[in-house]
């Protein structure tokens, strides 16, 4: 029986201070397991300018020359050069023990995984290895909107974690796009998708070895991260936008056919603040909605709706958007007709004013979302 072929894949740039520690692990490693597998060592550089590459070399790693810069950019040109079926990753500055790895494959092969993720906060984080809003606050939010979108029968418990382990038939299936540290997520939204079969093993976590400046940058690489994992929930838009649709414009039509302010539970409700709270409720209903169809013409997954808009005939959609400007228009014209029926004098009509300069709103600010996505589409 052929034995599984694994390659641990290295991403580097200018990490000569800790590169040799995480080789001599792997080869370790290599010496250790070479019966139960096949084992390739890959330094996928980044651009160093220090003496890692000769490192890699001398250390009997075999080294992949990134054409782009960035984390994912490095993993990506890795994985995509990698001998292994089995393809393992971590970083170079010697935070994860590479020794943990066996762990890993193991439970792949084992388990018919198609991805096992080395989880640092099942395991053992040391002293300083962790900053507290990473730990208690970046990674746990990052879980658990992950999760809220994507998750179906496996739920993320270290979305961060640059230690993993996966097939590489299964990661050119889901076609990673990311060239940064928001590759991390991406990898965990498209193996959710496609419904992977994962798992999570404990792992320990050191802190930085001393005078080794880090790579990542907290709140950039957070906001890169968050903008990568709405890019594919156009979903979380639409359905949030629908809610507050609902819940924005009933009340405005109970309080515009009441006519009158109502008092429950001690509050009144219906009067002018209730409906322009409402209102703006309506706009921002329709603002959600929209960024969702926005974001849909970049995706090939989406909901009917949307698919209906973005696959309107250019004829269609002009008619769509002129009888859009006509119930606009006509509902200003029936208002100006009450104003001047009554002399031009002050009349008792905020509520159909509010209803119809937030009707009107709501469909201008359709009309604008669709033409814009029709816009994007082009691209």
């Amino acid at each position: 029986m052929k034995k599984p072929s694994v390659s641990f894949v290295i991403p580097c740039l200018n990490e000569e201070k800790t590169l040799p520690f995480v080789l001599e692990k792997l080869n370790q490693v290599k010496k250790n397991h070479s019966k139960e597998y096949d084992i390739e060592i890959l330094v996928s550089d980044n651009g160093s300018s220090d003496r890692s590459v000769s490192i890699a070399k001398k250390m009997g790693a075999r080294v992949s020359n990134a054409t782009f810069k960035g984390y994912g950019a490095a993993l990506d040109n890795g994985i995509k050069n990698a001998k292994g079926n089995i393809i393992v990753f971590a970083d170079a500055d010697d935070t994860y023990d590479f020794l943990e790895s066996p762990a890993l494959i193991k439970k792949l092969i084992t388990g018919e995984h198609d991805m096992v993720i080395g989880s640092r906060l099942d395991g053992n984080i040391h002293k300083g290895a962790m900053p507290f809003l990473h730990r208690y606050l970046g990674t746990p939010v990052i879980n658990w909107i992950i999760n809220l979108l994507y998750a179906k029968k496996f739920k993320i418990r270290d979305s961060n974690s640059g230690f993993r382990c996966f097939l590489k038939s299964k990661y050119l299936e889901w076609d990673i796009k990311s060239k940064g540290m928001e590759f991390a997520s991406e990898l965990l939204i498209k193996a959710l998708i496609g419904g992977a079969n994962m798992a999570h093993v404990p792992v320990s976590l050191y802190p930085d070895k001393e005078g080794r400046i880090p790579h990542l940058k907290t709140w950039r690489d957070g906001m890169r991260h968050l903008l990568r994992i709405l890019f594919y929930a156009p979903h979380f838009f639409e359905i949030t936008g629908y809610s507050l649709f609902f819940v924005s414009w009933i009340p405005l039509f109970i309080g515009l056919i009441l006519g009158k302010v109502i008092t429950v539970l001690g509050m009144n409700l219906f009067g002018i603040h209730s409906l322009v709270l409402l209102s703006f409720l309506s706009v921002l209903a329709m603002s959600l909605w929209g960024t969702g169809l926005l974001i849909a013409t970049k995706q090939t997954r989406v909901s009917n709706l949307y698919n209906l808009i973005l696959k309107l005939e250019e004829d269609r959609l002009f008619f769509v958007l002129i009888g859009g400007f006509i119930i606009i228009f006509v509902s200003f014209i029936l208002i100006f007709l009450k104003w001047k029926s009554n002399e031009f004098t002050f009349i008792n009509f905020e509520r159909e004013l509010i209803v119809s300069s937030t009707m009107s709103l709501c469909l201008l600010l359709f009309g604008l979302y669709a033409v814009t996505a029709h816009i994007i589409k082009r691209d």
